[in-house]
């Protein structure tokens, strides 16, 4: 099979498949100088193609608009003509119905004169309308008011008397003519005859048509209508057509019979004029409707636009035969100039220096790849951007703005400034900045240049060192316990903390008492001591270190202290001893004091145990009992009315059970709770939770007149609880927001509870679900709010003092969080916002629940 390449091809099927591909393959083949010829070479055959496309285009667009103009010419000649025509048809037609009512007697003459005297005053192109016998005398004639200077050209004189102005006789009609023609055409033919035009009086050119009187198929003469050539012109060519165009009717010798321009064009200009002619039908008389147009645009060779362009082709000729020997010229410049910035650029790339160049403005107009990388943006990213720029941070923007103000105005510190930068993927790390001016050669400045390096590691060290130092320090100074450090060999003291100094002074007689090297202290040691939570440090790892425990009493101060000493190497390399001194006197007082307690301890605890269950008892078991003496009343009163039926008297006896039930559970919950055991946990939803703690707080909100309004989020996780505890809680708080309310007799407006559970996510706890109470009462004063936990203390007369004591205790055994807050308007207190939360069990899964719940009960 033969190949399909040519044989001089040296590229395979591929690159014959892509014309691109070869064309790059040979470009790179090419050496630099052949080229830059090349590249020379194509914008001079670009600039002739475009010469020759310009000429091309002249040339089309010319026969385009010569074309168009032919068409509009075209389209307005049928225009006229079709106007003309419907006018002549609609005057035949009138004339034929005339002509039969004339020979039918339907009209007698008066009233046939009525109608001529009507159809020559209403049509201002007809010059007159007669009526021929058979013997062509003219019968009756009507001569239009608007041509009273045309006569009828007539064979003899009228019998009847004429209508219309006094006009002399009529002269005969010569026996050949086309009046006469037309007259022998419509006897012959017995259907309506045009004549040619011809020239009447004042040299006015007219045409005839003639309509036949049949009378029982004998001819009777004619009906003859004469029409004005320049008046059909005149009042049937639309105006726009005529604006135009020239529009004109010509007879069959081509001659001009009107029209509508008063110069006819010479031969000069007849030469770029386009005529197009339209036969007058439904005359058939010769008589054509002729449009001409003009054509505006000139000649290629005379057209100033193409030699403007020639020459400006030829301008760019030239200046690309200059421009290529002046590239020749440049050719050892430009690589001189290439090697030099390869040098810079392979310097600025191997730096680890982040630069950055911005104009005056703040524009940023260079980053080298170190500040890229540093930033994650690429190059194109950057340049061109104003402030604020993408690696600001958005909690820095006004910060960093200032800064940047504070470099445009050449203001920088030397030793730099310190900001913050945020990478792309949002992660931040500290830099540091320096900036310098920018001068161009000419020794104006165009900008600020910038070099910026991370300090996140160096700043992280010496935050650590620093932080641990005043840790350290904050640590020593807080303690209660005495710290000092003794040099063994010159006996000075190298440091005490705030404890020793106020016990002991800024001396170092102190630490010599505490050390035993004193007769005013009086040392028991004690072999095998564990150190509790007075002490200053472990004993474990202070014996483990080789140190010594002791308990001292410092006789002037009448206290025990408990002494710890080890030896260290101080920072100098000096052997130092440090002692940690820990009073010890209020322990001693009270292991004193415990032997003589011991047995009325025992005695006390079990009377406040049973107490503390009998008030617990006492406060939650008056919800459900309460909703069972509510139950029980509402059906006795039903009963006695004889309005209840026996299913709503099974449901109420079965709510009452289970709010017996429920107390019991109530019991047997508040004594687990009180012995501090383990809530008795498993998987619950937050809005049963919320519906059963409305149910039981609906009897007290609507006897306080009180209105609860119950918002709970869709698709809540599962919560791990409680849920007898956690409608306990839901209880207690709806309960006191509704008494907060009543007890301030507050309007209707603000006499409602909003319950809402939603999600929350916090640092610190993470995902939780947050219960809330809001309430429109006075709030709590904040004197209470500081004590609204403690056990027995109650702002209520008759109040225990113990539910939110309770409260809390419930919320922090399911390791969530209670708090209370006031509502401000302004500075006036509008409520009070209860709200504790739960932590989420991610383990169990949500279960599908219905779309977000708004409920309000009143």
């Amino acid at each position: 099979m033969p190949s399909s390449l040519p044989p001089d091809s040296t590229l395979g099927p591929l690159e014959n498949a892509h014309p691109h591909r070869a064309f790059r393959r040979w470009w790179k083949r090419l050496s630099p100088a052949r080229q830059d010829r090349m590249a020379t070479f194509g914008p001079l055959l670009s600039v002739l193609l475009f010469l020759a496309a310009i000429i091309s285009a002249f040339w089309y667009l010319r026969n385009e608009e010569q074309e168009r103009e032919l068409e509009s010419v075209k389209r307005d000649t049928e225009v006229a003509q079709q106007q003309i025509r419907l006018r002549l048809i609609e005057n035949q037609e009138q004339l034929v119905r005339m002509a039969r009512e004339l020979v039918t007697k339907a009209i007698d003459q008066d009233e046939f004169q009525g109608q001529t005297v009507s159809f020559v005053r209403e049509r201002p192109e007809v010059v007159s309308l007669s009526w021929i016998g058979a013997d062509q005398k003219v019968r009756m004639r009507q001569l239009s008011p608007n041509h009273p200077g045309d006569l009828l050209r007539l064979t003899e004189p009228p019998t009847q008397p004429l209508v219309g102005p006094p006009e002399p006789p009529a002269p005969s009609v010569p026996p050949s003519g086309e009046p006469a023609w037309a007259f022998a055409a419509a006897r012959d033919l017995r259907q309506p005859v045009y004549s040619r035009p011809f020239e009447g009086s004042g040299a006015l050119s007219v045409f005839q048509v003639q309509v036949p009187l049949i009378d029982r198929s004998a001819f009777a003469g004619t009906l003859v209508a004469e029409y004005s050539v320049e008046s059909l012109l005149r009042y049937f060519v639309p105006s726009e057509v005529t604006r135009r165009h020239a529009v004109s009717l010509v007879d069959g010798n081509d001659r001009v019979l009107a029209s509508s321009v008063s110069r006819e064009p010479d031969h000069a200009q007849r030469r770029n004029t386009f005529a197009f002619d339209v036969p007058l039908a439904p005359s058939a008389n010769g008589i054509a409707v002729r449009g001409e147009g003009w054509r505006t645009s000139i000649g290629l060779i005379g057209n100033t636009l193409f030699w403007m362009v020639v020459a400006l082709s030829a301008l760019t000729v030239w200046m690309l035969l200059g421009s290529w020997r002046h590239m020749r010229r440049r050719a050892q410049i430009q690589s001189a100039l290439v090697s030099e910035t390869n040098f810079r650029r392979a310097m600025e790339n191997s730096m680890l220096t982040g630069m950055r160049a911005m104009d005056l403005e703040g524009r940023i107009t260079y980053v080298n790849p170190a500040f890229c990388a540093m930033t994650g943006f690429a190059e194109n990213e950057l340049i061109g951007r104003q402030p604020p720029f993408p690696y600001w941070p958005p909690n820095r923007m006004e910060e960093n703005n200032r800064l940047l103000q504070q470099e445009l105005q050449g203001r920088s510190p030397a030793g730099g400034v310190e900001i913050r930068i945020m990478r792309k993927d949002g992660s931040t790390f500290d830099a540091r900045m320096y900036v310098s001016p920018l001068i161009d050669s000419r020794g104006h400045q165009t900008g600020w240049m910038t070099s910026m390096t991370n300090i996140t590691e160096a700043k992280r060290i010496r935050d650590q060192l620093s932080a641990s130092h005043e840790r350290f320090t904050t640590v020593l100074e807080g303690l209660e316990a005495a710290v000092s450090v003794l040099s063994v060999t010159q006996g000075e003291l190298l440091f005490a903390n705030r404890s020793y100094r106020l016990w002991f002074g800024a001396d170092s007689l102190g630490h010599a008492m505490l050390a035993g090297s004193s007769d005013t202290a009086a040392v028991q040691r004690e072999a095998d001591d564990s150190v509790d939570s007075f002490g200053g440090l472990p004993a474990q790892e202070i014996t483990e270190a080789g140190g010594e425990v002791r308990e001292v009493f410092v006789e002037p101060m009448q206290k025990w202290f408990d002494v710890r000493a080890r030896y260290v190497q101080w920072t100098d390399g000096r052997l130092a001893q440090m002692l940690i001194a820990t009073d010890i006197t209020a322990r001693r007082r009270a292991d004193e004091q415990a032997a003589h307690q011991a047995e009325k301890a025992q005695v006390t605890s079990r009377l406040v145990t049973m107490g503390e269950m009998a008030s617990s008892v006492a406060h939650e078991l008056n919800q459900p009992l309460t909703a069972i003496v509510n139950y029980c009343n509402g059906m006795v009163s039903r009963v006695r009315n004889d309005a209840i039926a026996k299913d709503d008297l099974v449901a109420a006896l079965e709510k009452t059970s289970k709010q017996a039930q429920r107390a019991g559970q109530i019991i047997h919950r508040i004594r687990s709770f009180v012995k501090r055991s383990e809530p008795q946990r498993q998987p619950s939803r937050a809005q049963d939770i919320v519906e059963d703690a409305v149910e039981l707080a609906t009897i007290e909100i609507k006897r306080r007149n009180v209105a609860i309004r119950t918002y709970v989020a869709q698709r809540l996780p599962m919560l791990q609880v409680d849920p007898i505890l956690i409608e306990q809680v839901l209880l207690n708080l709806l309960k006191n927001a509704a008494e907060a309310i009543d007890n301030a007799n507050l309007p209707p407006p603000r006499r409602h509870i909003e319950l809402r559970v939603v999600p929350r996510h916090t640092p610190d706890e993470g995902g939780v679900i947050e219960f809330s109470v809001t309430d429109h009462g006075p709030g709590v004063k904040e004197e209470v709010m500081a004590r609204l936990y403690e056990a027995f203390f109650s702002t209520k007369p008759d109040g225990l003092g113990i539910g939110l004591s309770l409260c809390r205790s419930i919320i922090e055994s399911h390791r969530g969080r209670i708090r209370a807050e006031n509502l401000y308007n302004g500075e006036s207190v509008v409520g009070c916002r209860f709200a504790f939360t739960l932590p989420v069990e991610r383990s169990i899964a949500p279960p599908e629940l219905p779309a977000i719940t708004l409920v309000e009960n009143a």
